[in-house]
């Protein structure tokens, strides 16, 4: 008997069009993959203005960043918004020479990380939790560490 997998209610939205733009089943895969609960979660895949604009009116720095999370919830199910900025997911892949595949694997993991409540950017021991947790989903999911250069 094979155990039941919390909801997972996904919208996959694309606001801009490119052939390395995951599928909305890989999307699914990698969220459930970082999510053991419950959860009520938009992808949206965004231009470089998009994201700009996202990152500058909601984190208060002008230029456009690879991923966005916004929770809304986390009790009793994780509700949040996923803005994954394309043109700077792409450019990283080929910078890191990691597929884009791969780097938009961990964008989705990282960005759901975040909805679950995990956060690098206060303190050093937070940063290590989050980025173990991010190597073992990805290993689990068949992607390298994406943290070696």
């Amino acid at each position: 008997m094979s155990k039941k997998l919390p909801e997972l209610s996904l919208s996959v939205q694309y606001a801009c069009k490119h052939p390395a733009l995951p599928s909305r089943p890989q999307v699914r895969r990698w969220l459930r993959a970082s999510c053991d609960c419950a959860a009520e979660v938009t992808v949206r895949f965004v231009d470089a203005e998009e994201g700009q604009t996202l990152n500058r009116d909601y984190r208060h720095k002008d230029d456009a960043t690879n991923v966005l999370s916004f929770v809304y919830a986390s009790e009793p199910r994780i509700m949040g918004d996923l803005a994954i900025c394309l043109p700077v997911v792409l450019r990283e892949a080929a910078e890191q020479g990691k597929s884009a595949e791969a780097h938009f694997a961990h964008m989705i993991v990282h960005g759901m990380l975040h909805l679950l409540g995990y956060d690098h950017e206060t303190g050093a021991q937070n940063a290590k939790r989050m980025e173990a947790r991010e190597r073992e989903i990805l290993a689990g999911l068949g992607y390298p560490d994406p943290y070696i250069a």
